[in-house]
């Protein structure tokens, strides 16, 4: 590790693909990552736009005319905006803690559709926006990244946000339910990565990075905090390998 000019300790940084550089334990989403991100992301997660293609009709079951919707983590939009075009009469809230990440989804809207009027996108923390009334949330791989301490907190509020009959899609990496089935789950999606063009280094230095920022739960972790939270219908709308998404609807 090498030193700053003041002898503080700099962390030695660490290309983690599409040019991303983060050093370990330290992944976030500011700096360079909102421009490469959406690069970076269709890589990196399998059937990433598959499963967009899943929420915007799922979504059909449950958006209305003047429903209130949310994304939390909304990155850079891609998503967001496919919902908003597919639903025009339906306003729908971005939510995302890093500035850079909604200044580059407002550059991404504005490209794809600069009349996408019925979008708001907010620079705020997800665990204590103050939501409005809800007929549909989506967390698109983004829960896993809330400290463990705050996701029960985060899972009831949602809960209470969304109107009797509303739904909540959560898509999460998720562990194996014991060492040998996350043993698996990890060889399987390494040997994803490198059929991607990943190298080694790249692959190892993204997982050094991701040391306690990312925190998944297993799939019968996160269906337990679905139930706290208050859900009882709940099912599994998606699976390949370690990445799943949830429906729980109120």
């Amino acid at each position: 590790m090498t030193k700053n000019k003041k002898n503080q300790p700099v962390k030695k940084e660490t290309d983690v693909g599409e040019g991303i550089l983060s050093p370990n334990a330290s992944w976030e989403f500011g700096d360079n990552v909102p421009e490469k991100f959406s690069a970076h992301v269709k890589r990196s997660v399998p059937l990433y736009e598959e499963g967009h293609n899943v929420v915007q009709k799922l979504s059909d079951h449950f958006v209305q005319e003047n429903s209130i919707c949310y994304e939390l983590g909304v990155s850079t939009a891609t998503l967001l905006k496919q919902l908003a075009q597919r639903h025009s009469k339906a306003k729908w809230v971005g939510v995302d803690i890093e500035p850079k990440m909604i200044e580059q989804a407002q550059k991404e809207i504005e490209i794809f559709d600069g009349h996408l009027s019925n979008i708001e996108l907010v620079v705020e923390d997800i665990n204590v926006y103050p939501y409005e009334k809800s007929d549909f949330i989506v967390s698109y791989y983004t829960i896993q990244f809330v400290p463990p301490r705050l996701k029960q907190a985060l899972l009831n509020r949602i809960y209470e946000t969304l109107n009797w009959g509303g739904a909540f899609l959560m898509f999460e990496k998720v562990r194996g339910p014991d060492a040998r089935f996350q043993d698996i789950l990890n060889s399987l999606y390494t040997d994803f990565k490198l059929e991607q063009g990943y190298s080694s280094e790249e692959i190892i230095g993204k997982s050094r990075s991701l040391k306690g920022v990312l925190e998944p739960f297993s799939s019968k972790g996160n269906l337990d905090l679905l139930s706290r939270a208050g859900f009882v219908d709940i099912m599994t709308i998606f699976k390949f390998i370690c990445f799943e998404g949830f429906l729980a609807i109120k």
